[in-house]
């Protein structure tokens, strides 16, 4: 029996990358997928790519930072299938490189609107969606970076430490509402967005690549399913007990910092 048969699951930023590999393995595992991106011809891949391996998916083009946009993914989605099981909150930027002095202000705002309000509107939605129904699960991409600082990324780490405040807060309000809702927290992912931080430091993606996994104790870089699977099992009926949880799937790279740090 396939672990999310007859259940409906929401992926943005489905597109690409850690999205992607989540749509495609809640398709594998029998759920019917939406997939939101503000990339049409991303997502329509991914759309295509589920249904050549005979599952069910359509594309809805959504801006998280826009409150018409979610709104409107949420009715689709429903409209089209009657129901919302799952979702994964996954769209996201990665900003500007440059110290809190000299960062634009303009590239703080775009950062915060999509990972950070993103989040918020697609919880607001997708929650009162679910408490409707009386179940569901929501899984929202927060970091390492929303567990630990890193210089010169100030709005994308501000972003993923309020990820991980939304979702606690979140988690303590549908507790009782038969809603669970969880986060992951990737450490160095390989996607597109890899090789755009490669070309900013002016490297080849393949050193890029190497260099990171060298910083890595398990010495590589995190694929996409990786990350995928724990979206999965946190959806999952195994992980029932499992609410306002940050995890971390890093490869061990915050293993070594203390509770005080």
């Amino acid at each position: 029996m396939k672990t999310f048969k007859n259940k409906v699951a929401l992926i943005t930023g489905g597109g690409s990358g850690i999205g992607q590999a989540t749509a495609l393995a809640f398709a594998k595992e029998g759920a019917r997928v939406v997939v939101a991106d503000i990339s049409a011809p991303d997502a329509r891949a991914t759309v295509e790519m589920i249904k050549g391996a005979g599952g069910e998916a359509i594309f809805v083009k959504t801006d998280v930072s826009k409150a018409k946009d979610v709104r409107a993914l949420v009715h689709k989605t429903v409209e089209a299938y009657g129901r919302l099981d799952c979702a994964h909150n996954n769209a996201g930027v990665n900003g500007a490189l440059a110290p809190i002095s000299d960062y634009p202000v303009k590239e703080w705002d775009k950062v915060i609107a999509v990972n950070l309000t993103g989040v918020w509107l697609c919880m607001k939605y997708e929650i009162s969606r679910m408490i409707q129904q009386g179940s569901g699960s929501i899984v929202n991409t927060s970091s390492i970076g929303g567990v630990t600082g890193s210089a010169n990324i100030s709005a994308y780490i501000a972003s993923k430490f309020g990820v991980v405040g939304l979702t606690k807060t979140a988690a303590l309000e549908c507790a009782a509402k038969g809603v669970r809702i969880n986060a992951v927290c990737p450490g160095w992912v390989y996607t597109s967005m890899t090789v755009r931080e490669a070309e900013t430091a002016k490297m080849d993606p393949e050193e890029y690549r190497k260099m990171a996994a060298g910083m890595v104790p398990m010495k590589r870089m995190g694929e996409p399913e990786d990350i995928a699977e724990a979206v999965l099992w946190l959806c999952s009926e195994k992980a029932s007990y499992v609410n306002g949880h940050m995890m971390v799937v890093d490869g061990a790279m915050t293993a070594g910092l203390s509770v005080s740090e």
